[in-house]
């Protein structure tokens, strides 16, 4: 039986946040259905930010409301603060993204709190999400270089990691959020955590910035990490960190870890399909970096 990796596609979230084309929540909801289609069944279907500071997001209650007419699967959305906790919880969103920071930078740009303050309302987001019985992805943001702050201490990276799964969060995902790391860092640090929580609870999201993202997933997946966050077409970006190019694409994710040996449950051609619908709705989506060979090898595959 070859081992599981789990992909989880945030183009319906993180993917679309910084896109000047905005999307209308049936737009998002046929997007999420094609991603979900492919077999990819965790999805971030956006996130319950005011949307003064996103407009692109506006409407999500919305899109959760329509997921009620799709397959089943793990449904994630992002939540800024405790007020975003509580629309997003009855909208009847079973699983919260929530943001921590690796730098008091990045915390003040995004919500204009110190790295320390915003621990402190996501400690009591998970006291709330806890008795909900809402599941919670704690990821932090600027994990290896901050766009104001500069390189991040790993050892503060640990050390927020260790804090926050001993507070209970279901995973706490490490996000690449400028492009910056390099495999070694990722290697390093990757192991760090495995070693000490083992990979269960785990997650990376990288971007693509400097061309180093599939390389980047792959440094990972050698530490044990076996969940990665993955945009569909490539796209991304974050409208509150200068610098900070798509992520990486999901059909290249998939392609690395089908390459690799590892069991994700996705139909590579449907999701070509999803990545193909991502560029025609956005006009702006790359599409994934191998996507241009992956077609033809495809085809064949199946003659």
């Amino acid at each position: 039986m070859a081992e599981i990796v789990i992909v989880n596609d945030v183009g319906p979230r993180d993917g679309l946040q910084n896109q000047p084309q905005a999307l209308d929540p049936q737009q998002r909801l046929q997007l999420i259905t094609a991603i979900r289609a492919s077999g990819l069944d965790h999805i971030e279907v956006g996130s319950f930010v005011s949307p003064k500071a996103v407009p692109v997001m506006a409407g999500a209650d919305a899109v959760v409301a329509g997921l009620q007419g799709l397959a089943s699967g793990n449904y994630s959305a992002l939540i800024p603060n405790l007020r975003g906790y509580e629309l997003a919880r009855d909208a009847g969103v079973k699983t919260v993204v929530m943001v921590l920071y690796g730098s008091d930078g990045m915390a003040r740009k995004n919500v204009n709190m110190s790295r320390e303050e915003a621990d402190a309302v996501a400690a009591r987001i998970i006291e709330q999400a806890t008795a909900d019985g809402v599941a919670v992805i704690a990821t932090i943001g600027v994990a290896f270089e901050c766009p104001f702050d500069g390189p991040v201490d790993p050892g503060l990276v640990a050390d927020v990691g260790a804090r926050f799964l001993q507070l209970g969060v279901d995973r706490f995902v490490l996000a690449d959020t400028i492009g910056a790391a390099n495999p070694q860092q990722v290697r390093d640090l990757t192991r760090t955590l495995v070693d000490r929580h083992g990979a269960q609870r785990l997650g990376c999201h990288f971007h693509d910035t400097r061309a180093l993202g599939l390389a980047n997933v792959y440094a990972a997946v050698e530490s044990g990490i076996r969940y990665f966050d993955a945009s569909i077409a490539g796209l991304g970006g974050c409208p509150f960190a200068p610098g900070a190019g798509g992520n990486v694409a999901t059909e290249d994710v998939v392609m690395l870890l089908q390459q690799l040996g590892f069991a994700t449950g996705i139909d590579l051609q449907q999701l070509l399909a999803a990545s193909d619908l991502a560029q025609t709705l956005t006009g702006t989506a790359p599409g994934g970096r191998a996507k241009a060979w992956l077609k033809p090898w495809l085809a064949k595959q199946h003659q």
